[in-house]
């Protein structure tokens, strides 16, 4: 494990939007890893790009620190300039034999993300490591360590709470949406066609809901999100004049000013006097508070779901400790597992040996013994042979093993 190397650049000392300056192009990735490969004596290697991570894994012998990683990210080509390389170098983090391999763990279970419990960076890790298997560039070390990296976070993930209460304030209203079991054919009103209000859209769009109509400043930006949600699109002003009806108002804009006023929201009724949703993620709110105090509404805000998405990302970090006690487990089976696999390496000719052992002694040594037997004494000294040729075989292999974990 000790030629296992990792040099990574996150988002810890990084900027996001600087990170992207190391990506490598999809295109030639494959033929410059290869190339990188073979010129720098590296074993076997995957890369992994991701929005806060660029990540180069690596089996090989040779000492990585910054000079090592100075002329790989020259050899890939990236086309940094010497002052944008001496920032990424000052801050890329270099990881060797366990510490290695600890590093992937934690990042497979997010334990290094920007958000705690995010189970997307293991998927994104496995299809780096599959990519790169693919095209010939890993083997049975790597295979050996992306086994134990995907079985320890599949542990994390269903052993611990760390991903199972939701952070991002999109999800969080999509639950309480839920919770109050509207229907799918609900007509729901979308005020504000940003990125918060796309997400959240997005979420009931999968889940079956199918009457949106979109409202915003812009008219072109309110078509293109209603066409992806085959709704229907209005301007802002719209709504004064909007006469069919609603069950839910999703709203997010920039407005410093309340949208939904008391007369806005009596017209939007059209008569209608059953409790409505209304779900306000703008800061300051879209919502008149009057329409609150008038109106029977069941009224999501931002303010009452971040203060939930704190609670939650504070029990993520609590979990932190059982997650941790589930990695150091599975390196201690890990070295284990290594140590057997050392000695299988390293008896893999034993069966030649003893095959070869066997024809000299039948066919040389014992020879014109073996040519005076009748058929049936061979027939038995084969059995003999074969049944102690197994056994020659299994036991030595059974007691190194035991010998080499036992000590």
């Amino acid at each position: 494990m000790k030629y296992l190397k990792v040099i990574a650049f996150t988002h810890k000392q990084i900027e996001l939007k600087e990170l992207g300056k190391l990506m490598i192009c999809q295109e030639n990735l494959t033929d410059k890893l290869h190339h990188v490969k073979s010129a720098f004596d590296i074993s076997e290697i995957f890369y992994l790009a991701t929005c806060n991570r660029v990540e180069f894994v690596m089996v090989t012998e040779q000492v990585v620190d910054r000079e090592f990683a100075k002329k790989l990210v020259d050899a890939l080509g990236i086309g940094l300039c010497s002052g944008h390389m001496d920032t990424f170098l000052d801050a890329a983090t270099f990881y060797e034999d366990k510490e290695a391999l600890e590093h992937l763990l934690r990042t497979s279970c997010s334990l290094e993300s920007l958000i705690v419990g995010e189970k997307e960076i293991l998927a994104q890790l496995r299809k780096a490591y599959e990519d790169c298997k693919d095209a010939g560039l890993t083997g049975d070390c790597m295979r050996m360590f992306m086994s134990c990296v995907v079985k320890t976070a599949k542990e994390v993930y269903t052993h611990t709470n760390i991903s199972k209460n939701p952070i991002s304030v999109v999800s969080l209203a999509y639950r309480k949406l839920k919770d109050l079991k509207l229907c799918s054919n609900a007509r729901v009103l979308i005020i504000g066609a940003g990125e918060t209000n796309r997400n959240l859209s997005k979420y009931l769009q999968k889940h079956k809901f199918s009457n949106f109509s979109v409202f915003n400043r812009t008219l072109s930006k309110a078509q293109q999100l209603a066409a992806d949600l085959n709704g229907e699109a209005f301007t802002v002003d719209d709504l004064k004049d909007y006469k069919k009806g609603f069950d839910a108002i999703i709203t997010c804009t920039s407005a410093v000013e309340p949208i939904i006023t008391p007369q806005i929201y009596a017209s939007l009724l059209n008569g209608e006097t059953d409790r409505k949703t209304i779900v306000d993620l703008a800061v300051p709110n879209d919502t008149a508070p009057e329409v609150l105090e008038q109106f029977p509404v069941n009224f999501i805000e931002v303010h009452s779901l971040n203060e939930v998405a704190k609670k939650n990302l504070q029990e993520r970090y609590q979990e932190l400790v059982h997650a941790e006690a589930i990695i150091e487990q599975n390196i201690a089976e890990f070295l284990t597992m290594l140590k057997q696999r050392r000695i299988e390496l390293a008896m893999r000719q034993v069966p030649e040996k003893i095959k070869e052992i066997r024809n000299t002694a039948i066919n040389s040594v014992f020879a014109d013994e073996v040519q005076g037997m009748d058929q049936q004494s061979r027939e038995v000294l084969e059995k003999v042979i074969n049944y102690m040729e197994k056994k020659y075989i299994s036991v030595p292999m059974v007691m190194a093993k035991d010998i080499l974990i036992n000590n």
